[in-house]
């Protein structure tokens, strides 16, 4: 978006991806992987020789063989998934690729809409190949499409959708708002349908809670708060914390109403009363908390280096030779908003200038940790 370009991306939608991995083609994938002959051994024993059946109030269906696929809600099931699908970024060479577990994501950026399309019709021609190879099923109708850019941008565009057209000579459905990895993902990355979504989520629960307060005690109503609702609002708030205040003012008034809960008050009561006797920080303290922790767990190495590559250290100032210039990260220069609401900007800007806000408790006040 700061270059000015469009960027296309393909979500795509595995059908009963865990149960049709195929057995052989997994076994040769270990062994390429550098997995010896004796281990080997091992794994090929843990996914043979199993069948399944069906039992219900006493009454069992006959077993049946279990000819592919890993062991669902095992350790190894998803660890074996991943290292089946590890190589699908080899056929993707002009586009990026993101995998966790079975949800995949494939995008990459041009100036405008025909040499993008162009660029992820080569891609998903040789994923459909990949996918054929390694004898998985795609379900295209959840396969889907996105198209990003800026408000401006994609307004300049008659027909802002992406033509993807798959092997059985169908279309990929181009969506305005998708959920990946529990996140609402829109086209201007505004992350107000993620807002909409979780509020209307939220707010029902709350409701529940409301109707039988009578059986709840004042000690009882804070950690239902704390451990049962507060973690959807945390989820995801170190990227969606860049919305616009419009759409952050939303979940201010929501987490306003959990402090009323908690406390049983009137609607009168001024919410920095309710947060000093909660000893609650606000929700903006919560986020910087949040990414200050981010960001030292990125540059310790405690996190993937995908991470830590967008938070490069800043150049030796010849000015000034104090010992905590060599904790300064680098801050890009973007022109644009949009670019200044992503991490590698909020990011190294909060720890290189950290505050303390006043309603953070002490311990939790610092955005540098020892």
């Amino acid at each position: 978006m700061e270059q000015g370009n469009l960027t296309g991306a393909i979500f795509l939608d595995f059908a009963k991806a865990f149960d049709t991995v195929d057995h052989g083609i997994l076994l040769e994938k270990l062994k390429n992987s550098g997995i010896g002959d004796r281990t080997l051994t091992w794994f090929q024993s843990y996914v043979s020789d199993r069948s399944q059946y069906v039992s219900i109030s006493g009454s069992s269906s006959l077993p049946l063989p279990v000819t592919c696929g890993v062991p669902q809600g095992s350790v190894l099931g998803p660890l074996l998934f991943t290292i089946f699908i590890n190589d699908l970024p080899n056929v993707c060479k002009a586009s990026t690729v993101h995998m966790y577990a079975d949800d995949t994501v494939i995008y990459t950026s041009k100036p405008n809409l025909p040499q993008l399309e162009a660029v992820l019709q080569e891609q998903f021609t040789e994923v459909e190949k990949w996918i054929k190879n390694n004898k998985l099923f795609l379900n295209t109708d959840k396969t889907v499409t996105m198209l990003f850019g800026t408000a401006p941008k994609l307004h300049k565009l008659q027909n802002p959708h992406l033509c993807v057209g798959t092997i059985s000579n169908g279309t990929l459905t181009t969506v305005t708002s998708l959920k990946y990895l529990g996140m609402w993902l829109d086209p201007n990355l505004s992350f107000g349908p993620h807002i909409e979504k979780l509020s209307s989520k939220l707010y029902p629960k709350l409701g529940a809670l409301y109707r039988n307060k009578s059986c709840l005690s004042p000690a009882v109503r804070k950690q239902i708060v704390q451990q049962m609702l507060m973690p959807a609002i945390d989820y995801g708030d170190v990227v969606y914390a860049a919305a616009p205040q419009t759409h952050l003012h939303k979940l201010t008034t929501l987490y306003n109403s959990f402090c009323r809960f908690a406390l049983q008050c009137n609607y009168m009561t001024h919410h920095c009363d309710m947060l000093k006797q909660l000893n609650w920080p606000s929700l903006e303290s919560r986020r910087t908390l949040h990414l200050s922790s981010l960001v030292f767990k990125s540059i310790s190495g405690k996190l993937p280096p995908y991470l830590n590559r967008l938070l490069p250290p800043a150049a030796p100032s010849s000015y000034n030779l104090r010992s905590r210039t060599s904790t300064l990260l680098a801050i890009p220069q973007y022109k644009k908003t949009v670019a200044r609401s992503s991490f590698s900007y909020r990011a190294p800007q909060l720890w290189n200038n950290p505050q303390t806000p006043s309603n953070l408790p002490p311990v939790l006040s610092h955005s540098k940790f020892p």
